[in-house]
């Protein structure tokens, strides 16, 4: 149990170290940025499909199943994105690794407890343009960086062998950064800077209800289903702006600097309503095919500041298809037969409109869970596309590599021999 411990405050400790820079896209400007998928890597290697509670492997899309841990679990995990955004005319690339939960789960007889951090949504991106006339040349930058994350505490109660409900409590917190800049080169070779800076300071709290249930076909066969809601929340805010100018010489030298403070109205922003309905058929232990819908009241959104004539938002929904194969759990003589080979496919109508253009993203998942006694490692892979290159916008083709460590151990068991 120690080593497990000293692995685990490691793990923590070169998180913290990776930072939250842990988006390049361009969509990520809009709304609350880009919503990162809330679930363990298990899950996200079945396209998001999170429809059962294990006994050994701490879940965090339903919490409802963490009444179903029969030992005290450790979670993190991450990943790292490989990006090619596309244009009409141009192309780019970016890379970046993000952390994407920490969490513990204690089994307490038929009750649960969990309690994690995650990122709730991230920003991050740049944005260049160039426009050359007679008179002179503008050079035009956006660039923003920042994170909403969330603390959050839940529990669950099984009610008997086929029924679980469960909540969780979540406090958000983090700040998002928007800058603009525009740069004037004239004739006379007389630079002009002007750059605006938003800040927005973001802080609230929400909820997530959970819902599990199973019942035995025949002797072999179970039926899963879940259910999740999470009520509209509100995200109380603190905006401020400013703008300063900036003059340069022909020979670098600064000749004026000036900076003004805006004062702008504090506004509510919406963490939209959301609504998840999960069906599959399987053998325990063996297989599992499932299906999930989730809606989400996008139409809601706002922008943290001025609205945009340019971007609209929609009600979106996203569909998963996965599963997973066991060739045999209990095999001693193969360790391949014990790894948990994962597939799925995820669509999502992301809810952001931009020129009368709906963001789509979907994708392909692969995974395995390597076991470990009763902890396990968790692989998956992601190819997907979000967005389009049509109508001035950018398409994103990405490639993600997670990883994900679930360690467990038995804590409050009376020793038998001293």
């Amino acid at each position: 149990m120690i080593k497990k411990l000293i692995v685990f405050a490691s793990i923590f400790v070169s998180i913290v170290s990776w930072g939250q820079d842990n988006t390049a896209s361009p969509y990520s400007y809009y709304g609350l940025g880009e919503v990162k998928f809330r679930g363990t890597q298990d899950a996200r290697a079945m396209g998001g499909l999170a429809i059962t509670g294990d006994s050994i492997q701490l879940g965090l899309m339903n919490p409802a199943s963490y009444s179903k841990l029969k030992l005290t679990t450790f979670a993190v995990g991450g990943t790292s994105s490989f990006t090619n955004f596309s244009t009409d005319t141009e192309k780019e690339k970016a890379q970046r690794t993000s952390f994407d939960y920490l969490a513990v789960g204690l089994p307490l007889g038929k009750f649960g407890v969990a309690f994690g951090l995650m990122p709730y949504s991230a920003v991050g991106y740049k944005n260049e343009n160039v426009i050359v006339s007679t008179e002179d040349t503008r050079y035009y930058r956006s660039q923003g960086n920042g994170y909403i994350n969330k603390v959050f505490l839940g529990s669950s109660y099984t009610f008997n062998k086929n029924l679980s409900i469960g909540f969780d409590f979540a406090y958000h917190f983090g700040d998002i950064t928007n800058d603009f800049n525009e740069r004037i080169l004239a004739p006379d070779f007389i630079q002009y800077t002007t750059l605006e800076r938003n800040i927005s300071e973001l802080n609230g709290v929400s909820f997530n209800f959970g819902m599990l249930y199973n019942t035995k076909i025949n002797s072999k066969l179970t039926f899963q289903s879940s259910l999740t809601y999470s009520p509209e929340s509100k995200l109380s805010t603190n905006n401020s702006r400013s703008i300063a100018t900036i003059i340069y010489s022909s020979s670098g030298t600064e000749l004026s600097n000036d900076t003004e403070d805006i004062v702008i109205p504090n506004k509510q922003v919406i963490i939209p309503s959301k609504l998840s309905l999960g069906f599959g058929l399987g053998e325990n232990k063996k297989w599992l095919l499932g299906t999930e819908l989730t809606f989400t009241q996008n139409k809601n959104l706002v922008n943290r500041f001025a609205e945009s004539t340019s971007v609209a938002y929609e009600n979106s929904t996203r569909f998963a298809l996965g599963g997973y194969y066991i060739p045999k759990y209990d095999s001693f003589s193969n360790y391949f037969d014990r790894i948990v080979y994962r597939a799925g496919f995820k669509y999502e109508n992301t809810g952001l409109v931009l020129k009368n253009e709906s963001i789509k993203d979907y994708g392909m998942n692969f995974g395995l869970g390597l076991p470990l006694g009763v902890s396990k490692i968790d692989l998956g892979f992601e190819f997907g596309k979000r967005g389009t290159s049509s109508n001035g916008l950018i398409e994103e083709n990405y490639f993600n590599v997670s990883v994900g460590l679930n360690l467990g151990a038995k804590w409050f068991e009376k020793r038998k021999i001293d």
